[in-house]
C-alpha cells in the first residue's frame, strides 16, 4: 500500500461531504456573527480610548471558526477554509473593511492551522485549542499592524495590542471553542465526527 494511502496518512486529509458541509454551515453562521461584531468593535472603541491597545481584547470572537472547525472535523485545512469563508460572508454582508477582510480571514485561518499541523492533526486538547486561538489572533493583529497601524508606536500600541489580542484568542476562540464542543457532545450531533468519540471522556 502506498504511504500516502495509509489510514494514518489519509485520516486528516480525506474530506467527506459531511465535513465540507459542516465547515460551510459554521462559516455562514459565523460570517453573520463577524458582521454583527464589527459594530460591537467600532461601538466600544470610544470606551477603550483610555488605553487604545486594549481593544485587542475583543478580537477573539473573530477567530472562533479557525479553532472550532478543526476541533470538530479534524481535517487539514478546516481552520483556513472555515475562517476564510466566514470572512467572505462578512464581506458580502457589508464589512467596514471591505474586501481586505477576505485576505485577513485567510491569514487568521492559517495562524490557527499551524498549531494543529504542528500536532499532526492528532492533538485536540485544551492546550492546543488555546494555542491555536492565540496564534490565529497573533497572525490577525500582525496583519492589522501592516494594514492599518504602521505609524503607531511599537511599545505604546503595537506590542500590547497583539498581546491583548492573543489573550483574547486563547480564551474566547481557544477555550470558548473547546467549551462549545464539550457542550455539543452530549447531544450526539458530533457522533459522525472524530470529536464525537470523546463523548464518554468529557
Amino acid at each position: 500500500m502506498p504511504a500516502n494511502d495509509s489510514p494514518t496518512a489519509t485520516a486528516f486529509t480525506r474530506w467527506r461531504t459531511l465535513d465540507i458541509v459542516t465547515c460551510a454551515v459554521l462559516a455562514v453562521a459565523f460570517g453573520v456573527v463577524f458582521w454583527a461584531w464589527n459594530f460591537v468593535w467600532t461601538g466600544l472603541e470610544p470606551a477603550l480610548a483610555f488605553l487604545l491597545p486594549l481593544k485587542g481584547i475583543l478580537y477573539g470572537v473573530w477567530l472562533i471558526p479557525a479553532v472550532l472547525a478543526p476541533l470538530i472535523v479534524r481535517k487539514a485545512g478546516a481552520g483556513v477554509f472555515t475562517e476564510a469563508l466566514a470572512a467572505v460572508v462578512s464581506a458580502l454582508m457589508g464589512s467596514f473593511w471591505g474586501v481586505l477582510v477576505i485576505y485577513q480571514g485567510l491569514v487568521q485561518g492559517l495562524g490557527g492551522e499551524l498549531v494543529f499541523a504542528a500536532g499532526r492533526y492528532r492533538r485536540f486538547g485544551t492546550g492546543i485549542a488555546a494555542a491555536a486561538g492565540a496564534t490565529a489572533c497573533c497572525a490577525a493583529t500582525v496583519w492589522d499592524l501592516f494594514a492599518y497601524y504602521q505609524n503607531l508606536d511599537f511599545w505604546a500600541f503595537q506590542l500590547p495590542y497583539v498581546a491583548f489580542a492573543m489573550v483574547s484568542g486563547a480564551v474566547i476562540a481557544g477555550l470558548g471553542s473547546k467549551a462549545l464542543v464539550a457542550a455539543m457532545l452530549p447531544t450526539g450531533v458530533l457522533d459522525s465526527f472524530p470529536a464525537g468519540r470523546e463523548r464518554t471522556r468529557i
